[in-house]
């Protein structure tokens, strides 16, 4: 029988730790040719009404899978359906909007372990929604953080997060006034917005810096401006299809010859050691994250077994 995990079945079993192991654990298997990813698929039923699919298969692990998202009358709803890829059996439908924010955080986290300067401990973030707490998270626990600032357009959201977060991972975060203000002097630049504009440019940003661009899979869309792109000594996306599809931050540039698709590395090569993660500390380095569908299948597969051995979830038929 396939167990059913809901949300708050997935808070109890799998946390920020277990997330960074899935995301980690499933980039060594794309180096080993053991895990496979599709790009993710997109319809459009109506106005303002989405479906979403992701697929992946992790033959190390001996899983596959698929996420399912979906969006009507405001609401979104996520999904993630894990089968064993030997025998085909499902094993696990599982509510994925928790998991789907520890794992997007994660991915930040496992870029800024291997992309930033090892001695960086300040952190600026521009974003204070949902996405944003796990960001900082993450990074939090691959660097020993002592300095954080954060700006959104919203005042009081942005001091309810630095709040929030100072007491939650046991450090001082300053709300600031502008964009601008939050990346000042930091060594890890976070952007995670919901705004279809440029929130960080090119001339703000400093020798060393490491950014992770978590907002936006849009075509359309941007949070970073052509000078960003332009400044980054090495450029890392998560999956380079979905990349050419998705990423307004490179797309655009790319139409103008600003940046060159082959030039680009894929995270998992950088986390296998087959890229560094930088040639030099003054190197300025760009993680644009999409989301993978093999995120969710791994980061199913933990809680999934986390949730049997801890006997949380429901059986179905």
């Amino acid at each position: 029988m396939a167990l059913y995990l809901t949300e708050a079945d997935v808070d109890r079993v799998f946390d920020m730790d277990a997330a960074l192991y899935a995301v980690e654990s499933s980039l060594l298997h794309q180096a080993n040719g053991n895990a496979i990813n599709q790009p993710r698929q997109r319809l459009n039923s109506g106005p303002d009404t989405h479906v979403n699919t992701m697929m992946a298969s992790d033959n190390e692990w001996g899983v596959f899978g698929f996420k399912t998202y979906t969006f009507a009358g405001g609401i979104y709803n996520f999904f993630v359906f894990l089968s064993d890829s030997r025998t085909g059996e499902l094993l696990a439908i599982i509510e994925a909007n928790r998991m789907g924010q520890l794992r997007t955080g994660a991915a930040t986290g496992i870029s800024t372990k291997f992309m930033a300067n090892p001695e960086t401990s300040s952190v600026g973030v521009i974003g204070s929604g949902f996405q944003a707490r796990t960001q900082l998270e993450a990074v939090g626990r691959v660097r020993e953080l002592q300095r954080v600032k954060v700006y959104s357009p919203n005042a009081e959201r942005r001091s309810a997060y630095a709040l929030e977060m100072s007491d939650r991972l046991d450090l001082d975060v300053t709300p600031v006034g502008s964009a601008r203000e939050a990346v000042d002097g930091v060594g890890i630049v976070v952007t995670i917005t919901s705004s279809r504009t440029p929130v960080l440019l090119g001339e703000w940003l400093e020798p060393g810096m490491h950014i992770a661009a978590a907002g936006g899979a849009d075509p359309y869309v941007s949070e970073l401006d052509f000078g960003v792109v332009e400044r980054a000594d090495l450029t890392v996306v998560d999956d380079r299809n979905q990349s050419r599809i998705e990423s307004g931050e490179l797309m655009m540039p790319a139409s103008q010859g600003l940046l060159i698709w082959e030039q680009t590395r894929e995270l998992w090569q950088v986390v296998s050691g087959q890229v560094a993660g930088r040639s030099a500390c003054e190197d300025v380095t760009l993680f644009k994250s999409l989301g993978m569908a093999l995120w969710d299948v791994t980061s199913a597969k933990v809680a999934y077994h986390r949730a049997v051995d801890q006997g949380v979830g429901l059986s179905i038929p």
